[in-house]
């Protein structure tokens, strides 16, 4: 039984998943390539999403090894996309940010290409895989769900830090200037009544026309 656990811990640790997983930042008026060879026939999974800045929005083109673009999309802030590869090849992916003059971007990007591989030693079995196979199987695909979503769950919180320091930098800057309007209304206020109560004394030469 502890040798079977030592194989299965092994095997986890063993294990890498064929996938591209990265966040870049998108410079203001600018674009970025990237480029991920893929074979005839194998499958890929593309998906991207904007975390902060400006609008949350970038332009995203996806193009084949001839330059025909199999994916485009306008000022988008998420989304994915799932393709078979009709020809070997370099694919290029492409973000855009030439329609923002002041404003970058942080980019998340994963690129997912083929199936992903079976656990080392679950496809040399002939006959039923036992029940500490099977097991490791189902923890190997729950690993995998809980991975996806704590990097979509970071992902989120992070989009919405960003939005509340920007938020919070508004405010800020609103009641700094609310702030000073009310000093400078105050002292104007406070020079206007001076002058309703001050006395003028008559000038010498109003003395002297009398």
């Amino acid at each position: 039984m502890n040798t079977q656990i030592v194989v299965f811990v092994v095997a986890l640790m063993m294990h890498c998943i064929s996938a591209v997983e990265f966040t870049f930042d998108l410079a203001d008026n600018a674009e970025d390539c990237f480029y991920e060879e893929i074979k005839k026939n194998s499958s890929a999974y593309f998906e991207f999403q904007v975390s902060a800045g400006g609008q949350l929005d970038v332009d995203v083109t996806l193009k084949d090894p001839q330059g025909k673009v199999i994916y485009k999309l306008e000022k988008a802030t998420f989304d994915s996309h799932q393709f078979v590869a009709e020809t070997t090849g370099v694919y290029t992916a492409c973000f855009g940010n030439q329609f923002s003059a002041f404003s970058h971007k942080i980019v998340y990007v994963d690129f997912q290409v083929g199936d992903e591989p079976a656990l080392p030693g679950v496809d040399e079995h002939a006959t039923v895989l036992t029940q500490m196979e099977t097991s490791s199987q189902a923890i190997h695909k729950g690993l995998n769900d809980i991975l996806d979503a704590q990097t979509h769950h970071r992902l989120r919180e992070a989009q919405g830090r960003k939005r509340a320091e920007d938020l919070n930098q508004r405010v800020m800057v609103w009641s700094s200037l609310e702030t000073a309007a009310v000093i400078l209304i105050g002292l104007v206020q406070i020079m206007v009544l001076r002058n309703f109560f001050t006395d003028r004394k008559p000038s010498q030469a109003h003395y002297g026309r009398l």
